[in-house]
């Protein structure tokens, strides 16, 4: 048996599996900037550090992760 998944109405980001998705433009003109955030970090990380050196590119970009992982929750719960 499939379950839907239901929204209320004016959501941008619907509830799936403990994260959120979003589901209207509000949501995504939100949640594209967040991506591009997280892989434009890591790519200046790489480009500034030389790609050999994971291990402290690890600990430069886990926190810049977190950080942004933990607003981008916080306005998908509020706005789900």
């Amino acid at each position: 048996m499939r379950k839907t998944v239901k929204h209320r109405k004016g959501a941008w980001f619907i509830r799936v599996r403990g994260s959120y998705l979003p589901c209207s433009w509000q949501g995504w003109l939100s949640y594209v900037p967040y991506v591009g955030y997280l892989i434009g970090a890591l790519i200046i990380l790489v480009n500034n550090l030389g790609g050999n050196n994971w291990p402290i590119i690890a600990v430069l970009y886990v926190p810049i992760a977190v950080a942004a992982v933990v607003v981008m929750n916080w306005l998908a719960s509020q706005k789900s």
